[in-house]
């Protein structure tokens, strides 16, 4: 079994984390309703952490940044989120839109964009669901052929986060419709591209500050050299590393939304008083406090060891496992929590004059997007089911290690 690794956390790490929470305060905190209610875009924490130099934090060192790495970007998301989840995931998708670059970019490619997206200069978006294939990312669409001197790209994109303000976009389209393992590429969209354009901006239940559209191309000529990693056909091992890479950082958004909702919870219960008494006395309310508590501390730590995981030079062969369990662990608690706060705000937390109802409508979507919870649980349990060796089984084969433990005639039973 793979043992995970000691979470350690750098001097640069632990500063980038603090320097979060001080904009979090500072510009979240006065803003995040106001930005909520208008569905406008928070550029005063935009720019405070441009200047932090916060968008360095997962780029490495030869680019410009950091290397804080997937255990340093989960920690700034968290704090963040605290305030105001929408601006975690405004933060965290220029993470999700550049890994591609990192895992797979050719090196004129990483040159060319990572330090801009370190310094703050290029925003990021990540364009993979379409109207009819979300969970099936393998049921794309969207087609780029192949044309001289470069590639044509048609079709339409759904629900592509921070896609309106995006300098850049890495864009999944089918290249070869007859291929089964080869029939997505990466491509590198700019926002300056003609025919690309924003069809529709969503009017969404949460997370209303960071914008969400409807992306399309309309005979968009991306050159030779915007297809990722030069060669076509590995669209989907780009996208699927990617997201091993991404999941922690939502896993972080949900720690730090579910962190933010019992904070409200807990100083709520302290003032507010039922029977002579500040509810928080009450053994139902502790107990619902103590639960939130538990789930939040334990979603954390999960996140940072996959996050670890994911930062360490060899990538353990699991890691897509680890990734999708603190993803989906850590968003049910978000969930959990922040309608466990709803609970002990009372009537109160049906209004929107509470922040509670905030954190309530934000933590829903992280249920659902980069990979479903219920595409999560498919994912851990077939990982589970590997590494048992009960492939091994099926094909009539006993593990040696199974033969160790019941003897060497341990017999294969057809269920």
């Amino acid at each position: 079994m793979q043992q995970l690794p000691n979470v350690t956390f750098t001097a640069a790490q632990l500063r980038d984390r603090e320097v979060a929470g001080e904009i979090a305060r500072k510009y979240l905190l006065p803003q995040a309703a106001r930005h909520d209610r208008d569905c406008s875009f928070n550029e005063d924490a935009y720019a405070a952490a441009v200047e932090a130099g916060l968008f360095k934090t997962w780029i490495p060192a030869e680019y410009g940044g950091s290397e804080n790495g997937v255990l340093g970007l989960s920690m700034v998301v968290e704090e963040f989120s605290k305030i105001d989840p929408a601006f975690g995931v405004a933060f965290a998708v220029n993470a999700l839109g550049s890994f591609p670059v990192i895992v797979g970019g050719t090196e004129a490619q990483k040159r060319k964009y990572l330090p801009k997206v370190a310094s703050g200069e290029c925003s990021c978006a990540f364009a993979l669901s379409e109207k009819f294939a979300g969970s099936d990312a393998g049921g794309l669409a969207v087609r780029a052929e192949k044309v001289d001197g470069g590639w044509r790209v048609n079709g339409e994109k759904k629900w592509t986060t921070n896609g309106s303000r995006a300098q850049l976009i890495t864009l999944f389209a089918v290249t070869d419709p007859d291929s089964r393992s080869r029939r997505i590429s990466a491509f590198l969209v700019e926002n300056t591209d003609p025919g690309f354009s924003i069809q529709k901006v969503e009017d969404k239940m949460g997370i209303r500050m960071v914008p969400v559209v409807e992306t399309a191309y309309d005979e968009v000529f991306l050159p030779d050299d915007r297809l990722l990693g030069g060669t076509p056909g590995l669209g989907f091992k780009h996208s699927m590393m990617t997201l091993d890479l991404a999941r922690p950082g939502v896993a972080a958004q949900a720690v730090g939304t579910a962190a933010g909702a019992l904070d409200l919870a807990t100083t709520y219960a302290t003032r507010r008083k039922q029977f002579g008494a500040p509810i928080s006395s009450f053994q139902m309310v502790q107990q619902m406090l103590a639960d939130m508590g538990m789930q939040t501390e334990a979603a954390r730590w999960l996140v940072y060891a996959a996050a670890s995981m994911s930062d360490m030079a060899v990538k353990p062969k699991n890691i897509t496992k680890y990734a999708a369990m603190a993803k989906c662990f850590a968003t049910d608690v978000a969930v959990r929590v922040a309608t466990d706060a709803v609970q002990v705000f009372g009537g109160y937390g049906f209004m929107e004059d509470y922040p509670i109802a905030k954190f309530y409508r934000d933590s829903k979507i992280l249920q659902i997007y980069e990979g479903t919870n219920q595409v999560q649980r498919l994912v851990i349990a077939r990982n589970l089911i590997k590494e048992s060796g009960a492939l091994d089984y099926l094909n009539g084969v006993i593990p040696t290690e199974v033969q160790e433990t019941f003897g060497a005639n341990a017999e294969i039973v057809n269920a």
